[in-house]
């Protein structure tokens, strides 16, 4: 069996296993291995969990390491005796005891000796060689010692080099993954239309839920006669009969978005004119007026008397709802949009609109097209809601005759969809 060569065992308790020299500054991990601090550091680096053991793969749960002081003692002195240079076998020489030239090398005392001194007693068990043949092996083992000193710089060199590619790579790596990643959200934000996301989805929360069973499970019929039945219940009431004269008393009103009212997904301008939908709930402070559940809000304005006209600009895919609604509207869990619970409103969307009655009606339009600013009419003391194309002024639709009551009426709007906006016209 091969012995070790006691050097190369000392040299292999004195090297890091990470960059293959003597340790430096060497701190020993919980499984009993040792390494450079910046070795086991640097391996650490691009690591946030799973951390392991270089050596062994055992995993550790933080980055725990001791300072071995007593290691580094030892490759201090390793490092000593390697400096140290091995005598080279001398030739010619006399041995000073008795007198003889030097002509045998003992290998077990690493000394020349004479052919006196190796017949001694001291030395008669030992193995010796000619001085020249001791001498010839000193410098090919010095020669081969030398080399593989060169081949250990090459391959640490190589693998820091490997290690510096690899590290390049990874970092490279990670930012074009980050960068898909931005991407595959921008554009999942972009190409989620509302109007089509499974039922089952849940970030539109309950509110969103409804509108799309509502929409998608036949709820709303599409035939021809619902769209009769529409025409034949709820006529579109001409422009003369809401407001015989143009000059007649209707005010257009500067109406305004109350940030008070609004549900955590919406985010209302700072000029309180647009609104928007988001999918993350913003914190905003608790408030008894504001929508809870549904993605609703509020105009600040109120009317108790008169006549009134607003315009709304609607851009964007998702839906939105736009009409008025009473002051005591309920604000909290969900609300059912229809003027039996204080709420006359239509429903706008890409290319149709609903009126929010008591089932849902769909509005015939003629374009298809739903136009993209919409004007809205308030009639206080006659008790009529009315909604027409802001650039035809065509009739869209009106709603029957209600009492008020003396309730202040306030404007009220609904937006869902990531693109959707909704804008107040001056």
């Amino acid at each position: 069996m091969a012995v070790t060569n006691p050097e190369q065992l000392l040299l292999g308790e004195v090297t890091c296993a990470v960059c293959l020299d003597y340790f430096k500054d060497p701190v020993s991990l919980d499984c009993g291995h040792h390494f450079c601090q910046a070795c086991i550091t640097r391996c650490w680096e691009a690591l946030s969990t799973n951390l392991h053991c270089p050596e062994c793969r055992e995993t550790f749960s933080q980055r725990n390491f001791k300072p071995n002081r007593q290691l580094r003692n030892i490759v201090e002195a390793s490092r000593k005796l390697t400096l140290e240079p091995t005598k080279e076998p001398e030739v010619g020489r006399v041995c000073e005891k008795h007198k003889e030239d030097l002509i045998v090398f003992c290998q077990e005392d690493q000394t020349p000796i004479c052919l006196v001194c190796h017949l001694s007693r001291d030395h008669r068990e030992h193995t010796a060689v000619p001085i020249e043949e001791a001498a010839e092996d000193y410098k090919v083992r010095n020669h081969g010692m030398k080399q593989l000193e060169t081949e250990k710089q090459k391959v640490v060199s190589e693998f820091q080099q490997l290690r510096q590619f690899l590290e390049k790579q990874e970092r490279l790596r990670l930012a074009q993954l980050e960068e898909l990643n931005k991407e595959i959200e921008k554009g999942r934000a972009e190409y989620v239309i509302i109007l089509h996301l499974p039922l089952k989805h849940q970030a539109l929360s309950t509110f969103g839920d409804r509108i799309l069973i509502r929409w998608t499970s036949g709820c709303l019929s599409h035939s021809p006669a619902g769209a009769g039945s529409v025409t034949d219940t709820f006529r579109p009431c001409p422009r003369a009969e809401l407001c015989p004269s143009r000059s007649d008393s209707l005010s257009a009103a500067n109406v305004t978005l109350d940030p008070d009212t609004a549900n955590h997904r919406l985010t209302v301008s700072a000029d309180r004119r647009s609104m928007r939908w988001g999918e993350t709930e913003k914190d905003l402070p608790e408030n008894p007026e504001r929508f809870d559940a549904d993605f609703c809000v509020m105009g600040c304005e109120g009317f108790t008397s008169g006549r009134h006209t607003w315009e709304v600009e609607v851009e964007g895919w998702g839906f939105c709802f736009v009409g008025v609604a009473r002051e005591s509207v309920s604000r909290k869990g969900e609300i059912s949009f229809n003027p039996e619970q204080g709420i006359w409103a239509v429903s706008c969307s890409e290319d149709q609109y609903w009126a929010l009655t008591s089932p849902e009606q769909r509005i015939p339009l003629s374009p298809s097209r739903a136009p993209p600013r919409i004007q809205v009419h308030l009639d206080y003391e006659q008790g009529k809601v009315a909604f027409f194309d802001a650039g035809t002024g065509d009739p869209i639709f009106t709603f029957p005759p209600a009492s008020f009551a003396g309730e202040r009426i306030r404007p009220f709007f609904c937006v869902v969809g990531v693109s959707m906006r909704l804008t107040l016209c001056p």
